[in-house]
């Protein structure tokens, strides 16, 4: 399907991401610039994947500087400038306070939002990084969840995010097919044949945008 003939070409994009990662959002925010900067020649279907940097953070959730610490070392507060240096790139401040907790309610909302539509999706993804990454809360916090589906307009969010159970066979099922193979995320596939990893500059998005379209000719 030719550009010239009047229609734009379809560019599928699945992102596995964790909601508590920093270049998940900074590469999230460089995607959508491609996206922007080349919209008047594809259209864009983006899902989201999950993905658990570690699945051992409490549900109650530890301090996040505590947990950098230990986790980086003498490394962390070269890791953390360059963090805040990505998202002041990106037009945010990091958010290096607060706690940190375990992510797997916030990827079964996120599974829950997919079933409603891939902008309710999108939605819950940025407002949940927004939360965790720029205004240091919690997204394994009850309040924060319900808070981020009703913005989102997602139904039926309290009684899924408060049965345990909901969605995580999906989950789990979707961390074996999607995470199996990567060591870490963020990771973009474009139409099931280009991969990315990490938080890529827009270009680099827009050059393999440019490949799956001659794909589709």
């Amino acid at each position: 399907m030719s550009s010239s003939s009047g229609l734009k070409k379809l560019i599928r994009v699945d992102v596995v991401s964790d909601t508590i990662c920093p270049w998940c959002f900074v590469g999230k925010k460089r995607l959508e610039k491609a996206m922007d900067e080349t919209k008047e020649l594809y259209t864009f279907e983006v899902q989201w994947h999950p993905f658990m940097l570690d699945p051992t953070l409490p549900k109650e959730g530890i301090d996040k500087n505590e947990y950098h610490r230990n986790k980086f070392g003498l490394r962390t507060q070269g890791l953390v400038d360059n963090i805040n240096k990505a998202f002041e790139s990106v037009g945010f401040h990091f958010g290096s306070g607060g706690k940190i907790g375990n992510t797997l309610d916030s990827h079964r909302l996120i599974e829950l939002a997919g079933r409603q539509g891939l902008d309710k999706q999108n939605a819950v993804v940025e407002s949940l990084m927004i939360n965790c990454l720029t205004q240091e809360k919690c997204v394994s916090d009850r309040e924060v969840l319900l808070n981020t589906a009703e913005s989102a307009g997602i139904e039926g969010a309290t009684e899924w995010i408060d049965n345990p159970n909901a969605g995580l066979k999906e989950i789990q099922s979707k961390m074996e097919k999607y995470g199996h193979s990567i060591s870490g995320v963020p990771h973009f596939k474009i139409n099931d044949k280009y991969e990315l990893s990490g938080a890529q500059a827009p270009y680099s998005f827009i050059q393999i945008f440019q490949k799956a379209s001659q794909d589709l000719d």
